[in-house]
């Protein structure tokens, strides 16, 4: 009797599934394998490298950053000038907001209220 005839009918069909999977997996790999390096061949000659530039957020950016992390976003007209020195104030030192972008921020309220 021949191996697959010795195994009941369910464990006939998990072997064939098993083969199957395994030729699939096989099969992709190969496939990706050609596709990566299909794609490795049409890259151009020549290296054009840009350096990217460190942008710094502006403050409009870091107001968003900052403030949206535990509540809405208010709009600059809502406070004044005065206002929004204090709440600067006291959210630097709460939502622990570097220097930079404390000032970066109060700037950007105080421009647009």
């Amino acid at each position: 009797m021949n191996w697959f005839g010795s195994l009941t009918p369910l464990r006939r069909a998990g072997v064939g599934l098993a083969l199957l999977a395994s030729a699939i997996y096989a099969a992709s790999i190969v496939f990706v394998t050609a596709a990566d390096t299909k794609a490795a061949n049409t890259k151009p000659a020549q290296k054009t490298e840009k350096k990217e530039v460190s942008k710094r957020p502006d403050g409009a950016e870091l107001y968003r950053i900052h403030c949206a992390r535990c509540h809405a976003e208010r709009y600059p007209t809502e406070r004044t000038d005065a206002q929004w020195k204090t709440i600067i104030l006291h959210m630097r030192t709460r939502a622990q907001i570097p220097a930079k972008d404390a000032k970066a921020v109060l700037k950007y309220l105080q421009e647009n209220n």
